[in-house]
């Protein structure tokens, strides 16, 4: 027997199972952290893909949008702002002329003293900040619509500097095929019948992880953005970090081109082949904030799906501090009961958050989901989860009533990063 300990809210659940039933045990690849956070910044703007070197771009005097991350997403912009703002300090551009804003998308909105967390107190403390609010229709720009249909409206804030930085990490994601890049954008900073209309094609069989060619959520948010950032110098910064959230390497440039070559290296180190398919697979969101809410835990569900056979049981490890994360959601489960209904009422009218219930119930089509979370026992039933319970040996118990005494096992410590790729 072998112990394991896997990340769990703030803290961490530890377990043991018999090693000889491990299938695999799902971790990135082994990629050296970044040790001189401030050379790799200057480095990826000072050789920029896809576009000159910064000084070449930004002028004195010229005024300048930071585009961050809300809390629910890592991407240790308290590391890099510094660095970046005191670099357009040096080629003239004072703190007068910068400003931050938080791209929500249509989460909840931040606190003055999350934003200065999340940027750094120094930062936060210099720069005027603001939270992209979808549901003020007076914060928004209308830029047109796309070919789908999607009305462009676009936070007033970035769309009146000389600069916009689109900064933040990239993962996969399970419906618009990668994070970052124009991500910042739309859904970020747009209003909420924008992120509606684009999500509604979450729905599309073509729409999916890792998937950009043919994703109709993928397409529609670059033609979007593509509408608002004509005649505008957009620049990306994007990360990628490891399990750890220590830095593993630095994209800067052109928003679409230097994104294309962030996300080749995403597949990289967050990519994992699997031999088989495991009877139940254990998996971490690899703890706060990947798993401070339902909404944010959903992601690792679809990863862990992949390495599950069909009728499997996934016991998940999210300590779930903010309950749901969408009055929407739990309304939909509650009033809709099954999964067939939720995807029935949404293809009929598409609306935030129940998108959110029906990306959770789809899943439970393909496997039996136990939670080790502090999450309402009720309102998990009400989602249609098999279980909800304080231990992994608990879930372990509930499991093996699905699948038998001896069963096989993937492990996945950090679920919501890492993607199973089996290929029989």
């Amino acid at each position: 027997m072998k112990e394991y300990t896997f990340h769990y809210g703030h803290g961490t659940k530890s377990f043991r199972l018999d090693e000889s039933k491990v299938i695999k045990e799902v971790e990135m690849p082994q990629v050296a952290p970044l040790t001189d956070i401030k050379q790799a910044v200057l480095d990826a703007i000072y050789h920029p893909i896809g576009m000159g070197p910064i000084d070449q771009v930004v002028k004195p005097g010229d005024t300048i949008t930071f585009i961050c991350n809300d809390p629910t997403r890592v991407a240790n912009s308290f590391d890099f702002m510094p660095v970046l703002v005191n670099e357009m300090n040096r080629l003239g551009v004072p703190d007068e002329n910068m400003q931050i804003v938080f791209s929500l998308g249509t989460h909840r909105l931040m606190t003055q003293k999350e934003m200065a967390e999340g940027v750094g107190k120094e930062i936060g403390g210099r720069l005027k900040m603001f939270n992209s609010d979808c549901n003020v229709p007076s914060d928004f720009e209308y830029f047109g619509t796309t070919s789908r249909f999607t009305p462009v409206l676009i936070n007033k804030h970035i769309c009146h500097s000389d600069h916009v930085f689109l900064t933040g990490t990239i993962v996969h994601h399970y419906f618009s095929g990668y994070g970052g890049g124009r991500k910042a954008v739309l859904p970020g900073c747009a209003a909420m019948e924008t992120v509606r209309h684009n999500h509604s094609f979450m729905m599309d069989p073509h729409a999916g992880l890792g998937k950009t060619t043919g994703n109709p959520v993928y397409e529609d948010q670059m033609e979007g953005v593509a509408l608002w950032a004509k005649g505008r110098s957009v620049i990306l910064f994007n990360a990628i970090l490891d399990a750890e959230h220590r830095f593993l390497r630095m994209f800067a440039g052109d928003y679409i081109e230097a994104h294309h070559e962030a996300c080749k290296f995403v597949d990289e180190v967050y990519g994992v082949p699997i031999p088989a398919q495991a009877d139940i697979t254990i998996a971490s969101c690899g703890g706060y904030p990947k798993d401070i809410n339902v909404y944010q835990m959903q992601k690792t569900m679809d990863n862990a799906v992949l390495a599950t056979k069909q009728g499997g049981v996934v016991i998940l490890l999210a300590e779930c501090e903010e309950g749901s994360g969408s009055k929407v959601l739990e309304d939909t489960c509650r009033e809709l009961k099954t999964a067939d209904a939720i995807e029935a009422k949404l293809r009929e009218r598409f609306l935030i958050g129940a998108n959110k219930a029906y990306a959770i119930t789809r899943l439970t089509k393909k496997a039996h989901f136990i939670l080790v979370t502090s999450l309402d026992r009720d309102l998990a039933k009400d989602m249609l989860f098999d279980g909800a319970v304080d231990t992994v040996n608990d879930a372990l118990q509930l499991a093996k009533t699905y699948v038998g005494e001896h069963p096989s096992y993937i492990l996945m410590p950090t679920g919501s990063l890492t993607v199973p790729l089996y290929r029989p």
